[in-house]
């Protein structure tokens, strides 16, 4: 063991740490690895904690009335589990956004969406243009204003929305699937 001025090392072939009132090893270094044995492993930098590989851990948690991160900021973050992984807000929104597309996909089974409330915002509005099922008013000012639409889904699975009328509007030449 040398102790010096600016730094203390030991040559050895394991180092402990215990703590001084129950012995428990608080932290062990061998050739192989090192283990923190703490009941609170806390890591008080404002970068947070950067790890060179995987990491593998049954929990993480952020500090009390604290968010928690995961970030990569140059590369993807993947979640790998053999028996699932659950994002769960308990008693708030669950929010995905990312700038690009979004895929939901499910290689066996299905994607189910059970809420009270499904709204599928900015679809845009495709025209329908029959002169069997829509009579074209002289004065677009006495016209009804269209409340009620008919979602659609073009041949590519792009959806869009067609004033609703006695039989279906929905066309699968639409303006809306030519040009997707």
């Amino acid at each position: 063991l040398i102790s010096g001025a600016d730094a203390v090392e030991a040559q050895c072939k394991r180092f402990e740490v215990r703590a001084s009132d129950s012995g428990k090893v608080l932290f062990s270094a061998d050739e192989d690895e090192i283990v923190i044995g703490a009941d609170r492993l806390k890591v008080t930098g404002t970068e947070g904690a950067v790890f060179g590989h995987s990491v593998e851990t049954p929990h993480i948690r952020a500090e009390p009335s604290q968010d928690l991160k995961l970030e990569s900021p140059t590369r993807s973050l993947v979640m790998e589990a053999p028996r699932g992984v659950q994002v769960n807000a308990a008693a708030g929104d669950l929010k995905a956004t990312c700038r690009k597309e979004l895929h939901l996909q499910s290689t066996e089974g299905e994607i189910f969406l059970n809420a009270d409330t499904i709204r599928l915002g900015n679809l845009p509005v495709g025209s329908f243009s029959s002169s069997s099922s829509f009579s074209s008013s002289s004065s677009s000012s006495s016209a009804p204003r269209q409340t009620i639409y008919e979602l659609c889904a073009c041949p590519n699975g792009k959806l869009y929305l067609s004033p609703a009328g006695a039989g279906s509007t929905c066309q699968s030449s639409s303006n809306i699937c030519l040009w997707s």
